[in-house]
């Protein structure tokens, strides 16, 4: 089993990067075992191909923007992901669709894949997120912990 937990995220503008505080998070939460690999991908694109190739669980935390309620959290698994795409939703989206597109291209997509979006209060150019996304966070580790777990890989608290 191999589970790449990968948050994406400016964190420069405010809630945009709660992505990478998850994942940072979630390493200060929990004892991650060797299955398990947290990866920051802040705004990264295809440099993140090698990373990401032929897992078993990938899953994405990101800020996304689908109309709901600041600090609101979203889960779409494998399928339903594409048709977040169809309109961008954050900043660095571009390279993120392209990424997973080429796995599947060269035969190395993720078998599974998990998308934790968190909908923005602000994208303003401000280091920290926004209060109501601050209380979201700890929602969103716990999600991804338990995805890790329902996956069969044991989390143990720090």
């Amino acid at each position: 089993m191999r589970i790449v937990v990968l948050g994406v995220g400016n964190i420069l503008l405010t809630d945009e990067g709660v992505g990478v505080y998850a994942i940072e998070e979630l390493g200060r939460r929990y004892q991650v075992p060797p299955e398990v690999e947290l990866l920051d991908g802040g705004t990264s694109a295809m440099e993140l191909l090698d990373d990401l190739a032929n897992s078993d669980l990938l899953i994405i935390a990101d800020c996304v923007r689908a109309g709901k309620t600041p600090g609101s959290l979203l889960r779409l698994k494998d399928e339903e992901i594409p048709a977040l795409f169809r309109t961008k939703l954050s900043p660095h989206q571009v390279g993120l669709p392209d990424v997973l597109a080429t796995l599947v291209i060269t035969h190395e997509a993720p078998t599974h894949t998990v998308l934790f979006g968190v909908e923005p209060e602000s994208l303003a150019t401000h280091m920290g997120l926004t209060p109501v996304v601050e209380a979201t966070l700890p929602i969103l580790v716990e999600a991804i912990a338990r995805e890790i777990v329902e996956a069969g890989v044991p989390l143990a608290p720090r």
